[in-house]
């Protein structure tokens, strides 16, 4: 892939990086000055406990190549100060391309319960034309639109000030420090009825972040249309601060949408985010999680209105039970319909035919046993995203103290049929 004129560079996972170097089948080139900046953050960090960002990126070597910096478990963005956009976009099987295989993934983002992407409506984007950071950039110029459609809500914020006319509350203190001369003044504290307030002032700010982030015409006009209904508000000096000063409560229930975006785009209320001096801006999300939590909104989906009861993330039982609990499980998913039980676990990985044992890792079948022992499971089932080709062979093990686990598979491209297979007890 080759860089665009906007200075985004679009690849998928464990897709690797040059410094400029270009017809390099495999290799999609960086500007200089961007790969720089990688280099130097993934340098600057090998030494310390950031095991999240040895996730995310890594550096090497080869002869032909020159350095190579390789994206790894995390999908999304990332922006260096020199303006280049990198956008890491997951696997997808089959013939799908950048505008589908960024759709798909939206689409998927819409599960996670910490970030705001489960009310927005993905086809009103031009995804064709849009790179992740734009997308995002719109569904939070959107949400503000939307607020201020509504109204911007004021409230009383206490003033000091050194007044000709006596009002409010008199500072005696103050008022002998600043008029022991000139008595026709009055030192005093009075609420003032105000747009200033902590949630308009992180609004503002993510506004104008935004703004110089973003490289497209529609998104730019959007912002600077907004932006004239902030201006008595000051921009945030202390964004932790004002977070920490927002009201949660019923008469600020059409703000939660558009704060939860501030959140992600100036706390990095992600999965994971980063920022210093060699990267502008990153929205970065592990595809494990993201396909976890889309399998498993799918089937609450799938079966809502049944007699299933179905559980995420559960942990009521461990490992080991003497002389004390230990070593916790946390299956992705318990199916329950009366005395039957299924265990789901998803695993983000593409198996592939050439791998010994179809690319399954063992640890996984170990943990499979585990669940499937101590859930007393009917069968446990293996959910991976579904591959290119049809993995041939074995799809079902099972073991001779009766646990099952049996190999099941999602296409992301339409996964209608396969969730309502897995949903069927």
């Amino acid at each position: 892939m080759s860089i665009s004129n906007n200075r985004t560079v679009t690849i998928t996972e464990y897709g690797a990086m040059t410094r400029g170097k270009t017809g390099l089948p495999g290799y999609t080139p960086l500007p200089p000055k961007c790969f720089d900046a990688l280099e130097s953050l993934i340098l600057s960090n090998r030494n310390t406990d950031e095991t999240e960002l040895i996730e995310l990126l890594s550096l090497s070597a080869r002869r032909s190549v020159g350095k190579i910096i390789t994206a790894k478990n995390y999908v999304g963005l990332i922006t260096t100060h020199d303006g280049t956009v990198i956008e890491i976009l997951p696997k997808i099987s089959g013939d799908v391309g950048i505008p589908e295989t960024r759709k798909i993934f939206l689409d998927m983002l819409r599960s996670l319960k910490s970030v705001s992407f489960k009310e927005f409506n993905l086809s009103s984007l031009r995804i064709e034309r849009m790179n992740l950071l734009e997308v995002f950039i719109k569904m939070f110029a959107n949400e503000a639109k939307t607020l201020v459609q509504q109204g911007l809500k004021s409230n009383y914020n206490p003033h000091e000030n050194n007044e000709r006319f006596l009002k409010g509350k008199l500072l005696v203190a103050e008022n002998l420090k600043y008029n022991s001369i000139t008595r026709e003044r009055f030192f005093v504290v009075y609420d003032e009825f105000s747009l200033n307030r902590p949630e308009n002032r992180l609004i503002k700010t993510t506004l104008r972040f935004l703004y110089a982030q973003s490289r497209d015409e529609g998104n730019r006009r959007a912002i600077a249309l907004l932006m004239p209904h902030f201006d008595s508000i000051d921009v945030s000096t202390n964004t932790a601060s004002d977070f920490t000063k927002c009201v949660n409560d019923r008469s600020m229930s059409h703000y939660r949408m558009v704060m939860r975006w501030c959140r992600v785009f100036l706390l990095g209320n992600s999965f994971t985010a980063f920022a210093g001096r060699e990267v502008a801006f990153a929205l970065l999300f592990p595809m494990e999680k993201v396909f976890e939590s889309y399998i498993a909104a799918k089937l609450k989906k799938a079966l809502a209105g049944s007699m299933v009861e179905i559980r995420t993330q559960d942990s009521r039982y461990h490992l080991f039970d003497s002389p004390r609990k230990a070593f916790s499980l946390h299956p992705d998913m318990v199916l329950r319909k009366g005395q039957k039980t299924i265990v789901m676990d998803t695993k983000w990985k593409m198996l592939n035919n050439t791998a010994s044992n179809s690319g399954i890792s063992q640890s996984d079948m170990y943990q499979m046993y585990a669940y499937g022992r101590k859930y007393g499971a009917e069968v446990v089932k293996l959910i991976y995203p579904a591959a290119s080709q049809s993995i041939s062979g074995v799809k079902e093990y099972s073991s001779d103290d009766g646990v099952r686990v049996k190999l099941e598979f999602v296409d992301l491209r339409n996964p209608t049929n396969d969730i309502i297979r897995l949903s069927s007890l």
